[in-house]
């Protein structure tokens, strides 16, 4: 199975599934669809189903574009939720559209996903498992922020049920369809599991030390609100940013923030936490036959540590 034309039939068919005759809806949803992105959990469903044998791109695609759709319509409920402007390179549907319509094309979204996996039957457990993670991930965190309560035991909590469920359901489920063994639908979860917690910290590193033009989104919305790694990792080593305001309030509150983690080990020990489990994921598919969609899905692994946006 060539991976870039499933690609190009998953872009098709998120396309498609969005032409609502509601105007406002169909505008909305092409316009953060065709913003792009990394689509790094439609294609591990890809990967993951050719790396156990299979090869019908028509079966296997419109799994890759619900779990695609779920991811697309998590980020637009972000942006209403941290008021983020910018998303994937483009202003967010939040800030053209406003946060009515912006919940309303998220709502949209998801709901095209129970179209999308109709006919999947027992497979939508495996994926309502993921979305149900992914909600009350994103509730527990927007409790700690509120709490001032973020440790690094809770960002890990957070993080596996907002991030890495999703990826974990797009790796087992790419290994469900090709009616993969036990062993190795074990496998893939792991992998996939693994790869959602490596990728949520590197996304967390780069929103502290990244700006807005290259990634794509609006930059230091975590340390802001009090999330993400910086929180998470600053409170472990008993540094309190609402210190730092105090003692430095002649400063912008985000640069000095961001002037007390970087001075001290926070990336460091984030970014090599993101090493030790990007090797743990490729460590798990060891079992999986030798294949170029293995190979790839190594590659990936790789991908999402090394990644600078």
């Amino acid at each position: 199975m060539d991976i870039n034309q499933a690609m190009q039939a998953v872009e098709q068919l998120m396309s498609e599934a969005v032409n609502s005759r509601v105007t406002t809806l169909r505008d909305a949803s092409h316009h953060i669809l065709e913003a792009g992105g990394k689509r790094f959990r439609p294609r591990i469903v890809l990967l993951s189903y050719a790396a156990l044998g299979g090869q019908d791109v028509d079966y296997v695609a419109p799994v890759a574009a619900a779990i695609e759709l779920v991811h697309t319509a998590s980020v637009v409920h972000d942006d209403i939720n941290d008021h983020g402007v910018v998303r994937r390179g483009r202003p967010s549907v939040n800030a053209i559209w406003g946060r009515t319509f912006a919940l309303l094309t998220g709502d949209y979204l998801f709901t095209k996903v129970y179209e999308l996996m109709a006919p999947y039957q027992d497979r939508n457990a495996t994926l309502a498992e993921a979305t149900v993670a992914l909600v009350e991930g994103e509730t527990l965190q927007a409790s700690a922020a509120k709490e001032g309560n973020l440790s690094r035991e809770i960002y890990l909590e957070i993080i596996a049920l907002k991030t890495a469920a999703l990826f974990k359901a797009a790796a087992r489920l790419g290994g469900e369809l090709a009616e993969g063994q036990a062993e190795h639908l074990e496998a893939l979860a792991n992998y996939g599991y693994n790869i959602g917690l490596a990728f949520q910290i590197v996304d967390d590193i780069l929103d502290l030390i990244g700006d807005t033009e290259q990634l794509g989104k609006t930059a230091g919305l975590d340390v802001a609100q009090g999330k993400g790694v910086a929180t998470a990792y600053s409170a472990a080593n008993g540094t309190s940013h609402s210190a730092v305001a105090v003692a430095e309030d002649e400063e912008d509150l985000m640069t000095s923030i961001k002037r007390k983690v970087l001075q001290g080990d926070t990336i460091t020990k984030a970014q090599a936490q993101a090493r030790m489990l990007a090797q743990q994921a490729v460590e798990y598919i060891d079992t999986l036959p030798p294949s170029n969609a293995k190979d790839q899905l190594i590659d990936l692994a790789n991908q999402v540590i090394e990644r600078e946006y």
